[in-house]
């Protein structure tokens, strides 16, 4: 029983955005924190591996607290589905369908509108006991893992291919500028928000994300 529209996407346009963003800030509280005066070869080389290592790691926890979001939905849905199932107070069974449809949508429906949703409800197989994952949640956690991870690697190239340390950085905050505007500007147009407002305000929260987990030795 639930309200989110069938879609050929594994992950929606929020969740992509979340999680670039996400392993964005993660690494950029690496390459930022490289003191550029002082570093060598030595330094770069356990910044990429740190940054990479620490990516690698969150993108697998991501992907975990993903597959455990999917699970308890799941769940969420048969129980709700149980409900209206072996209800025979047809108030009681409107209440439970008013409850897993946002407001304004259970508003604009009538009681005989939640009768013909409770009887086409009744109708389907009986709701499972145990809910289990399904394979387009597993590829929804891959997809997760890999956002996450995938997005280190733009950032560090420049310190793979530009040996003055100084040029690396700048190249590399280039690079992440770029992907947060875009990231932003993305974002916008799936919401509905202004373009360029939006992207630009996603740089200044991303900037000022990395700065405070910097601050906070992160």
């Amino acid at each position: 029983m639930s309200v989110r529209p069938e879609s050929n996407r594994v992950l929606d346009p929020l969740e992509r955005f979340s999680e670039i963003v996400f392993g964005l800030i993660m690494v950029l509280s690496f390459t930022c924190a490289l003191s550029v005066a002082e570093a060598g070869r030595e330094d770069i080389h356990a910044m990429l591996v740190g940054a990479i290592g620490c990516n690698l790691a969150w993108g697998i926890i991501d992907a975990a607290f993903y597959l455990i979001a999917c699970l308890s939905e799941h769940g969420r849905e048969n129980l709700l589905l149980r409900a209206v199932q072996h209800s025979n107070d047809p108030a009681q069974a409107r209440q439970t369908i008013v409850s897993a449809l946002p407001p304004k949508l259970a508003a604009a429906l009538q009681p005989q509108d939640l009768d013909r949703i409770g009887t086409h409800l009744k109708q389907l197989p009986p709701a499972v006991e145990r809910s289990s994952l399904t394979g387009r949640d597993w590829f929804g956690a891959a997809g997760v893992f890999l956002l996450v991870f995938l997005s280190t690697f733009p950032v560090v190239l420049p310190f793979i291919f530009i040996h003055q340390a100084h040029l690396a950085v700048r190249v590399s905050n280039g690079v992440a500028i770029a992907l947060l505007f875009g990231a932003g500007y993305v974002l916008a147009g799936y919401s509905g928000l202004r373009r360029i407002s939006t992207a630009l305000a996603m740089v200044a929260i991303g900037v000022a994300l990395v700065g405070l987990t910097i601050a906070l030795g992160g």
